[in-house]
């Protein structure tokens, strides 16, 4: 049995086994929340947000041969797999921009750098507000002013 015409058209524009809408220049809010939530679902996200974003390699000692050896294989697997969700999940118009990169953490940081006009502020930000925010609330007048001025 076929699918009708119009069930292929959707899967097209389907990111293949993961359910969502491939990312493309108007979707970066929505496909960012979805990829993110599968991402963290697999056990993946450390590698793409930062978290873990060193191959174990470097950080090995003489001693931790053998155990690094299966971190930096945990890791390389964890990356590969990141990166594989990542890029099965863009439109072709997008691959571009991220064909040098050699980790899920840069794909995630160059298509953030690339789509995300102002619609979210970068991860960094989210957690203190910046000397800027915290100087333009202070220069915005108070509501309680406002508010008794007009009684």
């Amino acid at each position: 049995m076929t699918q009708p015409s119009s069930a292929r058209m959707d899967m097209s524009n389907r990111a293949g086994g993961l359910g969502i809408e491939l990312l493309n220049q108007f979707n970066y809010k929505v496909w960012r929340t979805c990829i993110e939530s599968y991402l963290v679902g697999e056990d993946l996200w450390d590698v793409v947000d930062g978290n873990d974003i060193t191959s174990p390699e470097a950080e090995a000692t003489a001693n931790d041969e053998i155990r690094s050896s299966d971190a930096v294989k945990k890791w390389k697997r964890l990356n590969a797999k990141a990166e594989f969700a990542l890029k099965r999940s863009i439109s072709h118009s997008l691959f571009d921009h991220i064909i040098g990169c050699k980790s899920a953490h840069e794909i995630w940081k160059a298509l953030d750098k690339l789509l995300n006009k102002g619609n979210e502020p970068p991860e960094s930000q989210l957690a203190e507000p910046t000397l800027t925010q915290e100087r333009q609330e202070e220069k915005r007048p108070s509501t309680l002013k406002v508010t008794k001025d007009l009684v």
